[in-house]
């Protein structure tokens, strides 16, 4: 599995709070965001790492993890376990097991660990095998990513009923414990991982929590004011135009963007952006008013 300096990813020290790692993961975010680099196949696989790199920082047992085992901080638990069975079975000095301080690659201890170099751990107790990761791709139209819902999904033959958040992410992938490859000698089962591949949407754009769409507005309306009736994502809302509004103009609806993700009752917000329809097929009485209005 590739090595992934979390840190360098997200373009900080290790000694980074947490509102740095929040701060840096946005900024990130936003930028190698799919849905602003449709035909950037490296900007998706950016934007998949960045969150990969978020999820285990903004975690305090993992970020801990990962700081002391690095790449292999996924089988911390493993190591940690064996390493106090072998003690025990040999009675050997800690130190030895120990590679913090030596330098050495866990990866290493690990492939020594359970590639048969200690005979006479063996003897005493089997090394217990996590079993494989699985990974997956789930597609999901916007309006699926709006509303916390339920999905079956089949695993290699086996069905699983997940929860799927409302606002998640377009690349964002998530863990379900306990759904991969089955362990050998009674370790634990792997973890099936999430990707989720969300479709743009005909009428609206998503760029993080907000949404962003153009409403056509009748040359009438744009003159003199009036009240028309909007599509967002949740339904429609009555909206007040200020007369004279020009071709262009943007509004913002606040609350009626994209929900947070994992953040109950909040939401971004929607941004609309009038285009003025200028009427067309006018009888000669219209015509002539225009003229009238032209002249004035």
């Amino acid at each position: 599995m590739e090595y992934l300096d979390y840190y360098k990813l997200l373009g900080i020290d290790k000694t980074a709070s947490a509102k740095d790692i929040k701060s840096a993961y946005r900024k990130l975010a936003r930028k190698y965001h799919p849905d602003l680099n449709p035909n950037d196949k490296d900007a998706k696989k950016k934007f998949q790492q960045i969150n990969e790199a978020n999820e285990v920082l903004s975690d305090p047992v993992k970020r801990k993890k990962y700081d002391q085992y690095g790449k292999d901080w996924q089988h911390s638990d493993q190591f940690e376990q064996q390493n106090q069975y072998r003690q025990q079975a040999s009675g050997q000095d800690q130190k030895k097991y120990t590679q913090t301080q030596s330098g050495e690659d866990f990866s290493d201890f690990f492939e020594s660990l359970f590639g048969g170099g200690a005979a006479g751990f063996g003897k005493t107790r089997q090394a217990k095998f996590r079993g494989e990761d699985f990974n997956a791709e789930l597609q999901l139209d916007l309006e699926d990513a709006y509303s916390t819902h339920k999905r079956t999904l089949n695993v290699n033959g086996a069905k699983i009923r997940i929860t799927i958040p409302a606002g998640i992410e377009n690349g964002q992938t998530i863990k379900i414990p306990g759904h991969g490859g089955k362990g050998r000698n009674g370790g634990p089962d792997g973890d099936l991982y999430i990707t989720f591949s969300i479709a743009n949407h005909s009428r609206f754009k998503r760029l993080g929590d907000d949404l962003y769409t153009t409403v056509d507005l009748d040359l009438y309306n744009a003159v003199l004011g009036g009240e028309i009736t909007v599509d967002t994502l949740n339904g429609k809302v009555k909206l007040k135009v200020s007369p004279e509004t020009q071709n262009g103009s943007k509004i913002k609806l606040k609350g009626k963007g994209f929900p947070v993700y994992k953040k109950e009752g909040q939401s971004g917000d929607l941004y609309i952006t009038f285009v003025i329809k200028i009427p067309t097929n006018l009888t000669e009485k219209q015509r002539e008013l225009f003229k009238q209005l032209s002249q004035s």
